[in-house]
């Protein structure tokens, strides 16, 4: 009977999801503005520049691509705060926030990017400096809103993927834990420091950290705050690719956007379906899980896309996926 409940309120929780086959394109976004770091940051990829959409939403803080050409429906989250090394500030969850809900509903965008545009950082965590000085009473709603945008980065219903080229420390790694997947150079640091600092991790660290890695490891790692390398880190879990950093400070961004690759060929709807049953199901007892996938297996039954894919497959060609 408790499963049965579960699974009718994971059903009630399912169907405004499918409101995404309904939803327009993303809305028009300000004009191409890159600073010199990101034009710099266009390194080779097999030869070639990155090719990023002329469509670029850039801020103080944070630089949104949306790559085109092949690439189309691939988004690339760029955190640009060179002087705090991305640490995140007020301005910077405001700006994510903003990145965040713009994609959410957008059937187009197929899978988002997490990096940085700082040479050697991901995120540092929190900008300390900006928190010491605020007010006692500023740090709880501040910590909070962090967390919220933390949590919605998690829900986003497209893979998301953390491309960790330097340290992510702190609130840096529980942005990145929030993604599906995480990469990361052999020479990145990462960690969930806060105990040094007499704290606790407060984005979501003692929650995702535990479901990444284990218990028992998570506890040992947020009990002595360590600090891991991008080997170590694979060798527990913690990222799914670990590679060597190139001359361009960018191996894991490219490593990462060669797994983006591989998913946009694939049913969007089917993947995000996946998604939602995997993140659901993973949550409860096996019984429910079963159902959950069901439900989840039922939105893909009535799509053109699922159509698409036997007519490919009969045809011997290539299927053309449009999220329908």
């Amino acid at each position: 009977m408790a499963a049965l409940t579960r699974y009718r309120a994971f059903f009630q929780f399912l169907r405004p999801q499918m409101s995404f086959r309904d939803c327009g394109s993303i809305s028009q976004v300000f004009h191409s503005l890159l600073y010199k770091r990101a034009q710099c940051a266009r390194h080779a990829i097999s030869g070639e520049t990155r090719k990023y959409s002329s469509d670029v939403k850039t801020g103080d803080d944070l630089i949104v691509k949306y790559l085109d050409g092949d690439d189309s429906g691939i988004v690339v989250f760029g955190i640009d705060r060179p002087k705090a090394k991305n640490a995140i500030s007020k301005n910077l969850v405001k700006m994510m926030s903003e990145a965040v809900e713009s994609v959410k509903k957008n059937s187009k965008v197929r899978t988002v990017i997490l990096c940085s545009i700082v040479p050697g950082i991901f995120c540092a965590g929190a900008d300390l400096k900006e928190r010491a000085k605020m007010h006692q009473s500023e740090v709880g709603p501040f910590v909070a809103k962090a967390r919220t945008l933390i949590t919605e980065l998690g829900n986003l219903p497209m893979p998301t993927i953390a491309a960790i080229d330097g340290a992510a420390l702190g609130g840096g790694l529980e942005m990145a834990l929030a993604c599906d997947i995480r990469v990361a150079a052999t020479s990145a640091k990462m960690g969930l420091v806060e105990t040094k600092l007499a704290i606790i991790p407060g984005a979501g660290g003692t929650q995702r950290l535990p479901r990444t890695v284990g218990v028992s490891v998570a506890k040992e790692l947020i009990f002595s705050a360590r600090v891991l390398d991008g080997v170590e880190a694979q060798s527990i879990g913690l990222v799914n690719h670990a590679v060597d950093q190139n001359k361009s400070g960018d191996a894991a961004y490219l490593r990462a956007l060669e797994l983006a690759r591989e998913f946009n060929p694939r049913g969007p709807i089917a993947i995000r379906m996946a998604k939602l049953a995997i993140n659901q199901g993973i949550e409860v007892d096996l019984t429910t899980g079963l159902a959950i996938e069901e439900a989840c297996y039922a939105q893909v039954i009535p799509t053109k896309d699922r159509l698409e894919g036997l007519a490919a497959f009969k045809e011997k060609r290539l299927p053309r996926y449009k999220g329908e």
